[in-house]
C-alpha cells in the first residue's frame, strides 16, 4: 500500500493507496481511533456497485453503519440535498460522536466532507475516492462545498479528512469519458510541479479508450500517488489559501469554472471545462508571464492525446460565462486572481490580468 502523508498539525492524516484496499476502511478507521455509529453516504451511481463492501467491512470492525443515498450528479450537490440527509442521519440515531464515510466520486466527497463540517456543528468523516477526479485531487486538501446559483462551490467549509482510502480497482468502472476527464487534474499537478509526468499521462493516454483495464491498473497507485504528493506538499504549505500558494492549484479553473457554469449542469464534466481553462491559462501565460511556445505545445499535445476539449462549445454565451468567471471565488475586492505558468512547474499568481484579457482568452478557445 502506497502512503502519503499530509503534516498538517493536529488535522495530519494519511492517504492510503492500494489495488484491492476496499474492504481495509474499517481496519483503517479502528487504527486512527473513530469512534460511533458511520454514516456512510455514496449516490445512485457509485452505491450500487460499492457500498455493501464497504459497510461490511466497517460492520465487521465493530462500526454501526447506516446508508444514505442521494441521485448522482452535479445537480444534487446543492443545500437541500444536504438538508434532506442531515435528516436522514438524525433519524437514524447519529449524533456528535458519529463519523461520515464519502463513498464516490468528487461530489459525494464534497457534499459528504460539507455535511460532516456542519452536522451537530462539525464530525469526523472519511473520504473513499471512486473517480479518477476524487482520487488524484478532490479527496484530499479538506476543500468542502455545495453549488448555488450563482457558482460553484460558493458554500463551504475547510474539513480535513481523519483518513482517505484510494483503492484504483474502482476505476474499472468508469466510462472513458470518466477517466479522461478525470486525468485533466493529472494534467495540471504536471504542468505546475512535475512536468517530466506529461509523457506518463501520454502513455497512459493510448491504453484507455476502452476503459482502464487490470493490467493498467496496475500502474495507476504509484501515478496515483505521485499526483497526492504533488497536492499535499501545496497543502501542507497553505492549508487554507491564505499565502498564495494553494491557489496555484487553481490552475485552468477560473475560466473553466466560468464555462462549466454557463452550462447546463452536466453538459460539460469538470475536466472538460478545466482543460479549456488550461488552454486558455497558457494563452494568458504566453502573453503576460513569458511562457515559450514550446511549452505551451507541449501541454496542448498532453491533452490532445487525452482526447480533452480545446475548443469551446458552440452553446457557451461568452457574455455569460465572463460574468460567471469574474463570480468566482478566486476573486478578492473585485480584482482577478489569476494563475499563469512562466515555464512548466512554475506557476505564478497575477493580479494584473484584466477583464479584456479574459474575453480574449474566451475568444481564443473559439478558434
Amino acid at each position: 500500500m502506497a502512503n502519503v502523508s499530509l503534516s498538517l498539525g493536529p488535522q495530519s492524516y494519511d492517504v492510503h493507496v492500494s489495488n484491492g484496499a476496499l474492504e481495509s476502511i474499517g481496519y483503517l478507521c479502528s487504527r486512527v481511533r473513530l469512534e460511533g455509529k458511520a454514516a456512510l453516504i455514496t449516490d445512485s451511481n457509485v452505491g450500487p456497485l460499492y457500498a455493501e463492501r464497504v459497510r461490511t467491512s466497517l460492520e465487521q470492525s465493530g462500526y454501526t453503519t447506516s446508508l444514505h443515498s442521494f441521485t448522482a450528479g452535479e445537480a444534487s450537490k446543492h443545500l437541500g440535498t444536504i438538508e434532506t440527509l442531515a435528516n436522514e442521519m438524525v433519524q437514524a440515531g447519529h449524533d456528535r460522536t458519529s463519523f461520515v464515510v464519502a463513498l464516490g466520486g468528487g461530489v459525494v466527497g464534497d457534499m459528504a466532507g460539507f455535511l460532516a463540517s456542519i452536522y451537530y456543528r462539525g464530525i469526523p468523516f472519511v473520504q473513499i475516492p471512486t473517480s479518477v477526479m476524487a482520487q488524484v485531487d478532490s479527496s484530499v486538501g479538506g476543500k468542502t462545498a455545495v453549488d448555488i446559483t450563482s457558482g460553484k462551490n460558493l458554500i463551504g467549509a475547510f474539513h480535513q479528512p481523519r483518513l482517505v482510502l484510494i483503492d484504483p480497482t474502482t476505476l474499472t468502472t468508469l466510462s472513458p469519458r470518466l477517466i479522461r476527464e478525470g486525468m485533466a487534474e493529472m494534467v495540471k499537478h504536471a504542468a505546475i510541479r512535475k512536468p517530466g509526468m506529461l509523457h506518463t499521462l501520454r502513455e497512459l493516454a493510448d491504453e484507455i479508450d476502452l476503459g482502464f483495464t487490470l493490467s493498467t491498473i496496475d500502474r495507476l497507485p504509484d501515478i496515483i500517488a505521485a499526483n497526492i504528493a504533488i497536492k499535499a506538499r501545496i497543502v501542507e504549505e497553505d492549508e487554507k489559501e491564505t499565502l498564495g500558494i494553494r491557489a496555484f492549484l487553481n490552475l485552468g479553473h477560473t475560466i473553466g469554472h466560468g464555462i462549466e457554469a454557463a452550462l447546463p449542469y452536466g453538459e460539460m464534466l469538470h475536466g472538460e471545462a478545466v482543460s479549456l481553462g488550461l488552454r486558455a491559462a497558457l494563452f494568458l501565460s504566453r502573453r503576460h508571464a513569458g511562457l515559450s511556445a514550446a511549452e505551451e505545445r507541449d501541454l496542448l499535445d498532453t491533452l490532445r492525446a487525452l482526447e480533452l476539449p480545446l475548443t469551446l462549445p458552440t452553446g457557451v454565451d461568452m457574455d455569460r460565462a465572463l460574468t460567471l468567471t469574474a463570480s468566482d471565488k478566486k476573486f478578492q475586492n473585485g480584482a482577478i486572481r489569476f494563475v499563469l505558468l512562466q515555464r512548466l512547474g512554475t506557476p505564478i499568481l497575477s493580479k494584473t490580468i484584466t477583464r479584456a484579457d479574459l474575453r480574449d482568452a474566451l475568444q481564443e478557445l473559439r478558434n
